[in-house]
């Protein structure tokens, strides 16, 4: 029970490392407070977390809407007294080389990927800042770290994570807060399995070609970034500070011959 007692919201997850995430952390003692913008999803991880004995509530909202989130917010303490873990796990892919996207594309990724860090910690930070204890978890992407063909807007989005998570780290830790950052690789979710489906006449060989990618050989799953998730939510982390935590099957360092 590595998260007995500590309250745990995780927006985007209602479905993939989010919903993946959420079930971890309830096994492991945690309260968890559910977000999405697909409430069926949502509840249905509520109700799948209930099921095996743990805690949850569903607050539905928006991670690019600044009124909801101060709801979302509201709405966790007044539930819980507090929130010991923020997850900010919403976020969206995007496909094109720079010169294919139009702007409405670019400034969608954008919004979601970073204004859902920005504006879920932004209303839950002072509560944090007040007990002087807390913990964010950011998604970033191995993205940020590598060239991938045809993915302008997502490494941009996901790199701006990974330095906001730093700097975050520099202005909090006065106060007790850690911040750190996911960096996975191409993990095998719903959303990847429809895109793969709906964008390649083969996806069988695109999956191939993925996998070749990656000194595993293999494509992550969910529970790979979720068992990551709970260290650094877990007071096991306690010496991390403002890090990145790779979890890409050797992507990012690696190289076969």
């Amino acid at each position: 029970m590595r998260l007995n007692g500590k309250v745990c919201l995780i927006t985007g997850s209602g479905s993939g490392i989010g919903k993946g995430s959420a079930l971890r952390f309830a096994q492991e003692g945690a309260s968890v407070i559910v977000n999405d913008l697909n409430g069926d999803q949502g509840e249905a991880t509520v109700a799948e977390i209930k099921k095996n004995g743990g805690n949850a509530v569903f607050i539905a909202g928006d991670v690019t809407s600044p009124e909801e989130m101060e709801r979302m917010a509201h709405s966790a303490i007044q539930a819980f007294g507090r929130v010991d873990v923020l997850f900010n796990n919403a976020g969206i892919s995007g496909v094109g080389a720079l010169h294919e996207l139009e702007l409405d594309q670019w400034d969608k990724v954008m919004r979601v990927n970073i204004a859902g860090v920005f504006l879920p910690s932004k209303y839950l930070l002072p509560s944090m800042m007040e007990r002087r204890s807390g913990c964010i978890i950011n998604m970033s992407s191995c993205i940020a770290e590598i060239g991938l063909a045809r993915r302008a807007s997502y490494a941009a989005s996901k790199g701006a994570v990974l330095a906001l998570t730093k700097s975050m780290q520099v202005d909090y830790a006065p106060y007790g807060i850690r911040v750190n950052a996911l960096l996975p690789g191409t993990i095998m979710t719903p959303f990847v399995e429809k895109y793969l489906q709906t964008s390649y006449d083969d996806p069988e060989k695109a999956i191939l070609a993925i996998k070749s990618r990656q000194l595993s050989g293999e494509l992550g799953k969910p529970e790979d970034v979720a068992n990551a998730a709970v260290f650094l939510a877990s007071d096991e982390s306690g010496f991390m500070m403002g890090s990145p935590l790779y979890i890409d099957g050797g992507v990012t360092f690696g190289k076969n011959a």
